[in-house]
């Protein structure tokens, strides 16, 4: 381990920092504040916003009305680190209106009613802007309480969020503002947010002579996943407690960068957005027969926490809706896989996942138990017809056949062991009724071999699928 190995710094951390910033005052440089890295980098204008061109580019809708001082009630929808806080932040600075700004984790109905109670107070043409951060963590009650002063114009909102707005917040707030959605940072995004706080000697680390090696930045851009946040957080943590060598520098290499952010930021929220977006990926790359695809997306829910139960549930639902007929033990494997992991658990159970996954995604694939939708939806649209006669049950029906004077149900009926291979030709649906065709084997795995009876039988739709 290196002279500016983690284990050797831990003894005298205290006497180092004061040593190092009092070495920065007495050289004239400005003494690093308080505040986090992350809070002290945030962009003040658009010249140092990074990322999210698709909505605060030159000529774009939201930076026009801000620019302009315009601005109307909007939310902002993104991930972790993206920038919902920092463009609250440049709207703070660009408007003429009065900022104010809550938290939804810590303040409510009472902090709200004091800011309406100022913005009523105010002059008529001084505008009032609250921005709640997390808003999706305030109730129905509370989200509700926003709409009278939103609509009579005594506070424009700017609300952030990192959950999907069209299911976390109530109707009649989406319907009183725009969402804007904010993407992931691309990966020269966190880079170049990176390499800002490295040379800023007012707000960065630029004070400190720092020398950070290309393979730590590409491993903080590749950890944090497009979230700047968390890459600036190890910055911060790796440029503080790792002491400088004989000649003064602080030098960070990757062993350091990756003691700094020991483990990748997976957004992965098991009840919102992100969970449904990860397992719908999961299902269509299994369906679609992709292992690979199939494995990095369970692997990305594993990782995250996700209940493996949930997983063994969704793969028995595909083994019926996608896997089928085409292999009908497909559902026989999946259910004794998910009954071994019950009996062995973690982290051997690993296995039994990747057993089941890797035989529903290489299986070959037939929609055909679909069939019963197609029938259900027949109940519904034409409703239901009696059943044929001589498919009645025979004993409480010979009495009745009798009164009528016509056959028996049990002498009209064909019974298909009597003939060869099993099967007659005789009328099963109602009386009248057209052959509808819902089931119509795939040419793919077992589900061939039931093709080619039907079809030698006339049993097969010549009408295109």
């Amino acid at each position: 381990m290196t002279s500016n190995a983690p284990g050797k710094r831990r003894k005298n951390q205290s006497q180092y920092d004061d040593d190092l910033f009092s070495a920065a005052s007495s050289a004239g440089e400005k003494r690093p504040p308080k505040e986090p890295l992350a809070d002290r980098m945030r962009p003040r204008h658009f010249e140092e916003f990074v990322g999210q061109s698709h909505i605060i580019g030159e000529g774009r809708l939201l930076r026009r009305a801000i620019e302009a001082d315009r601005l109307t009630s909007i939310l902002l929808w993104g991930p972790p680190g993206s920038g919902k806080t920092t463009l609250a932040n440049i709207i703070a600075h660009e408007t003429k209106a009065h900022f104010v700004t809550l938290n939804a984790v810590l303040d409510g109905i009472k902090e709200l009613r004091e800011v309406v109670e100022a913005a009523e107070s105010r002059p008529r043409n001084q505008r009032t802007v609250l921005f709640i951060d997390e808003i999706h963590r305030w109730n129905k009650a509370q989200q509700d309480s926003l709409l009278p002063h939103i609509e009579s114009g005594t506070i424009t909102l700017v609300g952030a969020t990192t959950e999907n707005p069209f299911f976390s917040l109530v109707n009649p707030l989406i319907s009183r503002s725009r969402v804007f959605r904010l993407e992931t940072l691309p990966d020269e995004g966190v880079r170049a947010v990176l390499e800002r706080a490295i040379k800023d000697s007012e707000r960065g680390l630029g004070a400190l002579n720092l020398k950070i090696t290309n393979e730590a930045l590409h491993h903080w851009v590749d950890i944090a996943h497009g979230d700047a946040r968390s890459a600036l957080n190890a910055l911060e943590l790796a440029a503080l407690t790792t002491p400088p060598g004989p000649d003064g520098m602080i030098m960070i290499d990757l062993e350091i960068a990756a003691e700094s952010i020991q483990r990748r930021v997976v957004r992965y929220d098991r009840d919102q957005d992100e969970h449904y977006d990860t397992i719908s990926a999961f299902i269509k790359s299994m369906r679609g027969s992709d292992p690979d695809a199939a494995l990095y997306w369970m692997a990305k829910m594993l990782h995250a926490g996700e209940d493996p139960r949930f997983l063994f549930r969704r793969m028995l639902i595909l083994c019926s809706e996608d896997i089928g007929l085409a292999d009908p033990n497909a559902i026989v494997v999946v259910n004794a896989l998910a009954d071994a992991f019950e009996r062995v658990g973690m982290p051997e159970g690993n296995y039994f996942l990747s057993h089941a996954c890797l035989y529903c995604a290489t299986a070959p694939k037939s929609n055909t138990a679909s069939a019963i939708f197609k029938a259900l939806n027949h109940m519904e649209q034409v409703g239901t017809a009696p059943v044929p006669l001589h498919l009645r049950d025979s004993t409480s029906n010979a009495a009745q056949s009798r009164h009528d004077g016509r056959e028996s149900p049990s002498d009209s009926y064909k019974y298909p062991h009597l003939y060869p291979g099993a099967w007659v030709e005789q009328q099963y649906l109602p009386e009248d009724m057209e052959r509808p065709h819902w089931y119509a084997p795939k040419r793919l795995g077992y589900e061939a071999e039931v093709y080619e009876r039907f079809k030698g039988r006339g049993q097969i739709s010549e009408k295109p699928e």
